[in-house]
């Protein structure tokens, strides 16, 4: 078997010269998501060898169209995934389309739609859950913000996410605070998730079209974002534990502001 990707999708260079960008998708709903919704960019599929019969149409198809497809042991998925949690299954992908942030924004405008932004979150399982929220309550997009490399999505989120990257128009930015600024000019309202603000997220009016923040695991919003915020909202609690994990408080900001 050829030299499997890399963690981040795509192959070393020196493996494949001139060749496309790509990215793997390991996970059983995940990779059908691809074939239900981006099916010419697939260029490799990888499955179990034990019959999956989820995966029926797929091999058909990749047999029809004469899309190399691998019946492979479990040791060699987990090196296709570099993981063993692939369920099964991994897709090699020609690499997604990131939508521009003006674009995202122009959307946003003319459907007085809703997007979430995330400030750095990191943790994979946390963007995947947040994906998955987004997709579930018909958000319209995700835009992530990080620093520095240039912000992509993991696979491990991807498969958290359980297909919701293939449904979400997904954005990303080295500079968030910027990005907010941008989206704000056109008509863009921009809120930040705060454990500490006074209101009440669930009893909030929130504007349209809007943007949604949520922070960093431990460090909440970056100062700059937060200056970027028309209105910091809460979710109240108990008074037992001082915050939620933010996949889960991004849930349920997130239904608060779609169905608001």
């Amino acid at each position: 078997m050829r030299r499997a990707p890399n963690r981040h999708g795509r192959r070393d260079p020196a493996t494949a010269p001139g060749a496309e960008s790509t990215e793997v998708i390991q996970g059983l709903r995940a990779g059908l998501a691809v074939f239900a919704h981006r099916p010419n960019d697939i260029v490799r599929v990888v499955h179990a060898r034990t019959p999956i019969p989820e995966l029926a149409e797929l091999v058909r198809w990749a047999e029809s169209r004469r899309v190399p497809c691998l019946a492979a042991s479990d040791p060699d998925l987990d090196r296709w995934a570099t993981s063993a949690h692939h369920e099964g299954l991994c897709i090699v992908a020609r690499a997604r389309r990131w939508m521009p942030i003006l674009e995202l924004g122009e959307g946003l405008v003319r459907s007085k739609g809703t997007a979430v932004a995330l400030d750095r979150v990191r943790n994979p399982y946390n963007v995947g859950a947040i994906l998955r929220s987004a997709a579930f309550f018909g958000v319209d997009g995700v835009l992530l913000g990080a620093p520095s490399p240039v912000p992509g999505l993991d696979a491990t989120a991807v498969r958290v996410a359980e297909g919701a990257a293939e449904v979400l128009n997904v954005s990303r930015t080295t500079d968030l605070a910027d990005s907010l600024g941008r989206l704000r000019s056109r008509g863009v309202h921009v809120f930040g998730a705060d454990h500490r603000a006074k209101a009440d997220a669930l009893r909030f009016a929130f504007a349209k079209p809007a943007v949604l923040v949520v922070g960093h695991e431990r460090e909440g919003l970056g100062a700059r974002v937060r200056a970027q915020c028309a209105a910091l909202v809460a979710i109240d609690g108990s008074g037992r534990m001082e915050s939620l994990n933010v996949a889960v408080a991004a849930g349920i900001l997130i239904a608060a502001i779609t169905r608001g």
